[in-house]
């Protein structure tokens, strides 16, 4: 396999902004081994480009100028090879236009939502806590496949696009047995909605999946406030 040269400087500081998100991630539990992958989409004068971790790479042990840099269609340009993710990643931008971030992990109390049972396939997890009305919002589950599916590909931008129909932004699916992908317009933006959405998956669950959750007028009083939708 023939190796392409490390990304040019000019992306070296959102390729360093991912290597530090994937360390922080790696090194509180969210992904472990070569679990998991982060991409950010890069807007330049008459194109648009795509970072990317490459495939089997540890997100605690990342090398910036050594992340795949594709272009517009998804063709690579530089750095090691990229994550089989990247179809996935590249759907969620093309569904979701104000995303320029996303992040893929195995987050442990997430994964075990759905080998336990989600609350239900629309929403794996009832509103329990103000901050996942105002950060996270409902997250659906994504029928099972094999990891790099394509079937995987159409459902997410498939329910991205129903809800952008009914005026509602999803942040994050849930992909049965394997975990979350969020994004958002930042890196900070995408794993602020990952922590919350995992801490409440372990509210949940700790809470035996019985806690009460608000009432469809607090839950509509904190849309109104904070306008989330």
């Amino acid at each position: 396999m023939i190796r392409l040269p490390d990304i040019p400087t000019q992306w070296l500081v959102p390729a360093q902004a991912i290597c530090e998100t994937g360390a922080s991630l790696f090194a509180r539990g969210y992904v472990h081994g070569s679990t998991g992958n982060i991409s950010v989409k890069l807007e330049m004068p008459g194109a648009t480009v795509y970072l990317m971790t490459p495939t089997d790479a540890c997100l605690g042990n990342l090398q910036a100028q050594r992340l795949a840099l594709l272009d517009a269609k998804g063709q690579q340009l530089f750095g090691d090879p990229v994550s089989k993710a990247q179809r996935l990643h590249r759907a969620i931008y093309d569904a979701d236009p104000s995303a320029s971030a996303v992040i893929h992990t195995h987050s442990h109390h997430l994964v075990l939502l759905t080998l336990l049972g989600v609350w239900r396939e629309d929403s794996i997890l009832p509103f329990i806590t103000p901050y996942q009305v105002m950060k996270v919002g409902r997250v659906p589950l994504i029928q099972y496949a094999v990891p790099g599916d394509e079937q995987v590909v159409v459902a997410v931008a498939d329910v991205i696009k129903q809800a952008a129909s009914k005026q509602e932004s999803l942040r994050a699916v849930m992909c049965d047995r394997l975990g979350p992908q969020v994004w958002h317009q930042s890196l900070a933006q995408a794993q602020a909605v990952l922590e919350e959405l995992a801490q409440t998956a372990r509210l949940w669950i700790d809470g035996g999946r019985m806690i009460e959750p608000l009432s469809p007028a607090q839950i509509d009083a904190l849309r109104q406030r904070f306008l989330s939708r």
